[in-house]
């Protein structure tokens, strides 16, 4: 116990079973570990190192149980399987005993019978867990799940100082409970996991200890805890947004190692209420119809559509979704009841069925042309409706699925290029309605790398580049793209726009270097000046920042 107890590294704790003999010869059955050095013990003096096979060789006068992890050969412990008889040979000069001849060895025969693995929760030795029962799989709790404990805390005399009632206790990790720090020991547990804790002061109740109250006993300053505790079960907590908007709880896991995706065709029954329990929906209950929808093409409020997109065959889970993705600031009349504005709403709901939308790779050539057809009119549909966000996804799905991958005959080829094409101009035209210049400035590109002469691709970039204020590489792109379409009027507005963009930077710039080195009072009149220009700018780019609409629709 004192070994467990000022463990500071994670470790195994074996317990064997041992036999020695001296002899000339070697054994032939069983596994055999031979050292021609003694170096597993450690760097110990000579005398030391006698005295520990002097004490063995005398343990081993009646079959006794020795620690033999704690004596000899630590470090090859991890050789043996459970349930092996291994025979360790040793020369008798190096193990201490007085050989009778040169060739004279020891050999220990030892059992694994078992082992209990002995964890540093914290790394640094003041939570040391004791795996007594191993648990079920290999899933561990995250920090927003939720779990079901039992534990007992005692005292080094063995007082019990607190104690779960007899079906557990439940809470969130990330809340904390008990202790500080046994939110990370939870962490490193499985489902039915039983453990023995020893908790050093600085991590249970310190100089101060703890008056009785809330459950707990008095506990007296600078103790150390000793806690059985077993993890009985949790539920996995699924942030889907990422922002916390909507969340899930997984009550039942479903099937296998497939989830549902964007564009999987899914059945689910669920009850939906609001935050005080009120029913407004049922859907494969009391004798309603299952509802069938295809994912992320918005046949359910977003909330709904998004966790349903990550849920297992089977899977039944408590989804719940703020305002923001659910019905938003207005009132809406369901079935069953009226979701007032600005409600967050509950579903309780189990995945029934799903077939996923096909991976490019499953497709044939033709299939995968059809599909991004496809998609890209749909993207061009959710676009006409400033729907620019889904528009843009729809467009990179699209080029997905006719990616250059060697898989397309030489025609198709031709075809599937026209597509990428297009897709990724219609991508870049809203990512500048989205204000994301990077992205739009990557995708041109991408077009440009193919179709250097793209009088789409250099006009959108230059936008961007703009936007951006790389005046210099707009510059660039508006030359080359009145290289091909000298006449483009579009193009030409653009470099109106930029030629006077540059010129109120240089003024601004100039004004700026010449009030650096002015007089105060002059530096002062300079700087009222300057607002003065600025807010005229900002009324002037207001009108003509906004791109034209001829070229930021690609529908071929």
């Amino acid at each position: 116990m004192n070994s467990m107890k000022n463990q500071a590294k994670s470790s195994n704790q074996h317990r064997l079973k041992s036999s020695a003999k001296r002899g000339n010869s070697l054994p032939t059955r069983r596994s055999r570990r031979s050292f021609s050095k003694l170096d597993t013990v450690g760097k110990l003096p000579t005398s030391a190192i006698m005295l520990l096979f002097i004490m063995l060789e005398l343990c081993l006068m009646e079959p006794n149980w020795v620690l033999l992890g704690i004596l000899i050969l630590p470090s090859h412990l991890h050789l043996v399987k459970k349930g092996e008889v291994a025979l360790f040979t040793l020369p008798a000069v190096e193990s201490g005993s007085i050989p009778q001849d040169s060739n004279s060895v020891v050999q220990f025969e030892v059992e694994l019978v078992s082992w209990i693995t002995v964890v540093d929760v914290c790394k640094d030795g003041r939570i040391i867990k004791k795996i007594m029962e191993k648990g079920k799989g290999n899933d561990r709790p995250g920090d927003l799940d939720e779990v079901l404990v039992k534990y007992q805390v005692a005292l080094e005399a063995g007082t019990v100082v607190a104690e779960t009632p007899e079906g557990g206790v439940e809470f969130y990790v990330n809340d904390g409970h008990l202790l500080p720090r046994l939110p990370k020991v939870i962490m490193t547990m499985t489902r039915g996991e039983k453990a023995e804790l020893i908790v050093q002061p600085q991590y249970a109740f310190g100089e101060k200890g703890r008056e009785a109250g809330s459950g707990f006993r008095s506990i007296p300053p600078d103790s150390m805890l000793y806690i059985n505790i077993e993890l009985v079960s949790f539920k996995p907590v699924i942030n889907v947004t990422g922002d916390f908007t909507v969340i899930k709880k997984i009550f039942k896991e479903g099937e296998g190692a497939f989830t549902a995706n964007e564009g999987a065709n899914v059945t689910v029954r669920y009850t939906a209420m609001l935050e005080d329990g009120t029913v407004f929906e049922k859907r494969g209950i009391d004798e309603t119809q299952p509802l069938k929808f295809v994912t992320d093409e918005e046949q359910v409020i977003t909330g709904l559509d998004r966790a349903v997109a990550t849920m297992k065959k089977g899977e039944r889970a408590i989804i719940s979704i703020h305002p923001d993705y659910a019905f938003g600031n207005v009132e809406v009349k369901q079935d069953l009841a009226i979701v007032p504005p600005g409600s967050k709403v509950v579903y309780d709901i189990e995945m029934v069925d799903f077939i996923k939308e096909k991976a490019p790779w499953e497709l044939n050539s033709n299939e995968k042309i059809k599909v991004a057809e496809r998609k890209k009119e749909e993207g061009n549909l959710l676009f006409k409706s400033g729907k620019y966000q889904r528009a843009a996804k729809k467009y990179d799905k699209a080029a997905d699925f006719v990616s250059r991958d060697g898989s397309l005959g030489d025609d198709e080829e031709k075809l599937a290029k026209s597509l990428r094409v297009s897709c990724w101009l219609n991508g870049a035209a809203c990512c500048l309605k989205l204000n994301d210049f990077p992205g739009a400035i990557k995708l041109c590109t991408q077009v440009l790398d193919v179709e250097f002469h793209n009088v789409k691709a250099l006009y959108r970039r230059a936008q961007a580049y703009i936007e951006t204020e790389d005046f210099l590489l707009a510059d660039v792109d508006i030359k080359k793209a009145l290289e091909v379409d000298p006449q483009n009027r579009e193009v030409k507005v653009l470099k109106m726009k930029l030629k006077q963009l540059q010129a109120d930077s240089d003024k601004k710039d100039a004004k700026l270097y010449e009030s650096m080195f002015a007089p105060k009072t002059k530096r002062l009149k300079v700087e009222k000046e300057e607002d003065e220009v600025v807010k005229m700018d900002m009324g002037n780019v207001g009108d003509s920042a906004a791109p034209s609409d001829g070229l930021i629709f690609d529908s071929r």
